[in-house]
């Protein structure tokens, strides 16, 4: 299953930031630290190009600390990127991102131009609470849901930096669906876009193999099940989320596993490394190509029927 959601003004935002492109001077990315490669948008990739550019992993408080570790070190190998780890707990890293934005464009530094900071992000990966911690204020609305921001705002801050914030924006076509399950489990993606089932049972094959002695502790398991199906089964035995004939209501349980997830309760997760995200992409290559063979082919099969079709009108 392929999951996507792309609403109306998350065009019209990519829209306005290409339009914008050239007044900026930083790039500040808000990601999701349990999915730092799933929560990065390719369409910013490419508009930013070599641009000095900001990676914030929110959310740090929710993610595997070693992990986090990993994939900074992984992205600070790029030389116009550096990054930020950032949480609701340890909100006093104001400073610590001024400080970073004009170390980005010394050029500007002990002049009078302004410095341009556009802040940029998927939805609900935290960046109106980020906002709100830099400017010391809520500016910017936030909540549990995607896609509370609709419009950009300018946003001036003191030693002559203006943040440009722009809606929360996924892109048109996610080509790796992996990354398509994880934006859902962690709530990137409205529940309309998926069935919780089908992310629950992501979500629970992943941990088996990732995080099994935090399934045992949180869900009392002396031995765990061998596939994701027999786990949420005996969860929802356990909750008792059954229904008739005994059967586990997995709809039902599905909902408690994704949302002990969200909320921390079966502890500090990140669902994807870059080794594995390294092997996905090679996946996502073959497809690609595979997918050019089949629109070539088609495209050859057109133009034979349209030839046959000029000899028979002879």
């Amino acid at each position: 299953m392929g999951i996507q959601w792309y609403p109306g003004h998350m065009h019209k935002a990519q829209k306005e930031v290409r339009e914008i492109f050239s007044q900026v001077d930083v790039f500040i990315e808000v990601l999701d630290a349990r999915i730092p490669f799933s929560s990065q948008n390719p369409l910013i990739e490419e508009i930013r190009q070599d641009k000095p550019t900001i990676k914030i992993l929110s959310k740090t408080d929710l993610a595997d600390p070693a992990i986090t570790e990993v994939w900074q070190a992984h992205m600070e190998k790029e030389s116009s990127v550096k990054t930020l780890a950032f949480n609701t707990q340890n909100s006093d890293k104001r400073e610590q991102l001024l400080s970073l934005i004009k170390k980005m464009v010394p050029e500007k530094l002990g002049t009078v131009k302004t410095i341009h900071a556009l802040i940029i992000g998927i939805p609900n990966v935290g960046k109106s609470t980020l906002i709100n911690s830099i400017t010391g204020r809520t500016i910017a609305k936030t909540g549990n849901e995607p896609a509370v921001t609709k419009n950009q705002q300018r946003i001036k801050l003191e030693d002559n930096i203006t943040l440009i914030d722009t809606p929360g924006m996924l892109w048109p076509n996610i080509e790796n669906e992996n990354s398509g399950y994880r934006l859902a489990i962690t709530g990137g993606i409205k529940e309309t876009a998926f069935e919780l089932p089908d992310i629950a049972s992501y979500a629970a094959e992943y941990m088996l193999e990732a995080y099994p002695e935090k399934l045992k502790e949180r869900f009392n398991l002396k031995e765990l099940p061998d596939t994701d199906i027999e786990l949420l089964e005996a969860i929802g035995r356990q909750r008792g989320c059954l229904v008739g004939g005994g059967r586990v209501d997995l709809d039902k349980v599905s909902r408690i596993f994704i949302v002990e997830f969200r909320d921390n309760i079966i502890g500090n997760l990140s669902l994807e490394t870059p080794e594995m995200i390294a092997e996905e992409l090679i996946q996502v290559e073959i497809q690609r190509k595979l997918k050019e063979e089949k629109r070539l082919a088609r495209e050859e099969l057109k133009k034979q029927r349209r030839a046959r079709h000029k000899k028979n009108k002879r």
